[in-house]
């Protein structure tokens, strides 16, 4: 058995990265049924190097047509969704040189509407006969969402040739009737600027891939998430960090998309609202409210408190409040790149009303809802809870115990985070009560 040494073998269509291999025996794609497929507008290096031929009544080569077939091997392509022209171009070819053996090759290209049965084959194009050096098979018109099939097959024909041509070539498809459009990947966010520890979404756009496959997001390199949606969710970046995305397009040509972020800049920002008070009802409390201003960027911070209702001063680090129940106040202070919030707790002594911090949807039995204790005492309450940018994500009529927020929004489970509510205690004062309530998960 003759070895062929460095022969480029191209074993599915989207590799990326040509291997050097030493053949030993002919690929599987001798065999019509086991065809190579190949791409358009991508470069396939083939072989025929001990081919064979198959020998029975209608088989794969069984038909004369064109030429007659010795050592063929067998290549398909299939047409797009609109059909067209379609050129199959042969160059590099290096033919074997054994004594007696032939020095050139034939080829057409095959419609068939049974695969690899010689009786229904239809030759379509022009057939190549004798080719020693470049030249192409060429077809006008071919028919949209169809199989073709290329056979290629060493001469075997002349004075004192005893064996077949054995050869490799090169293989590049192109034309109307193959072309796909390139599918083109964008990565967005909604900064590249952000906080430590800042939740931050990257999402992505397709373009011309009509059946994508998971997304594999990557942190400089490593692979950190794989979803079905278009976007990701991380509060782990640091300077320096990019995010990148792969996928791929196209079930038979599979085509790799991959596109990144550029280098996050993540600045040290933090906030802190001061300490949890206790306060007897009707006192009053100066929240106590601080940034680590001196590792800041930009030091012009804006300070906001959530609920307002109940402070002399919305838009200051110390303002004084006067709650008239227990209150959980959130600070948001932000450095033109970014905001962080906190949060701090004034239980008000002789309120009704025992609203919490946090609490954790995860099944497990302990502190699951959103408890408001003493509520029962207000049977006509209207609670609203709303996400971070304002939209309204829940809303209930007689809120209790029984039917406390559970965590989920309108389709789904929300995300762990800050939210913040409107309860309306729809009492002889009409009071309303505004906080925010943290979701750990």
């Amino acid at each position: 058995m003759k070895k062929l040494k460095h022969i480029i073998l191209l074993t599915s269509c989207f590799l990326s990265t040509l291997t050097l291999l030493d053949i030993h025996a002919q690929s599987t794609y001798d065999n019509c049924a086991q065809a190579l497929e190949i791409c358009a507008n991508k470069n396939f290096t083939v072989s025929n190097i001990q081919a064979g031929k198959t020998f029975c009544s209608s088989c794969e080569d069984d038909f004369n047509f064109c030429f007659t077939p010795y050592n063929s091997i067998w290549l398909k392509f299939n047409s797009n969704s609109t059909g067209g022209d379609v050129s199959v171009n042969f160059s590099n070819l290096i033919f074997e040189t054994n004594t007696g053996q032939d020095n050139d090759l034939n080829a057409t290209i095959i419609s068939t509407s049974q695969p690899c049965t010689a009786n229904a084959y239809s030759q379509i194009g022009n057939c190549a006969i004798n080719e020693t050096g470049n030249f192409s098979l060429n077809a006008t018109g071919i028919n949209p969402n169809e199989t073709f099939y290329v056979v290629i097959s060493g001469d075997n024909s002349g004075a004192g040739v005893s064996l077949a041509a054995e050869f490799t070539t090169d293989v590049y498809i192109s034309g109307t009737g193959v072309d796909l459009p390139p599918p083109v990947i964008s990565v967005f966010t909604d900064s590249l600027r952000i906080c430590k520890n800042q939740n931050v979404s990257i999402g992505v756009t397709i373009e011309n891939c009509p059946d994508s496959t998971d997304f594999n997001w990557y942190i400089n390199g490593e692979l950190v998430a794989v979803t079905s949606e278009f976007f990701y969710q991380t509060s782990e970046l640091d300077s320096g960090d990019v995010v990148s995305v792969s996928t791929t397009c196209y079930t038979k040509c599979i085509e790799v998309l991959q596109g990144s972020t550029l280098s996050f800049i993540i600045y040290p920002f933090d906030v802190n609202a001061g300490a949890d008070a206790t306060i007897k009802k009707g006192n009053s409390y100066q929240l106590n409210g601080s940034t680590n201003i001196y590792n800041s960027p930009d030091t012009n911070i804006v300070y906001s408190w959530n609920p307002s209702y109940s402070l002399t001063v919305q838009n200051t680090s110390n303002p004084v409040a006067q709650p008239i129940q227990t209150t959980t106040y959130t600070l948001s202070a932000s450095n033109y790149y970014c905001t962080q919030h906190d949060e701090m707790t004034i239980t008000v002594e002789g309120s009704d009303l025992t609203i919490p911090e946090r609490f954790s949807p995860n099944n497990d039995g302990v502190n699951d809802v959103f408890e408001i204790v003493g509520i029962e005492q207000y049977p006509n309450c209207f609670m609203r809870i709303y996400d971070r940018w304002g939209q309204e994500i829940y809303q209930k009529i007689a809120y209790s115990y029984e039917n406390a927020w559970d965590g989920k929004g309108i389709s789904r489970d929300v995300t762990p985070g800050v939210y913040f509510y409107v309860l309306e205690l729809r009492d002889e004062n009409d009071q309303i009560i505004k906080g925010s309530i943290t979701i750990v998960r």
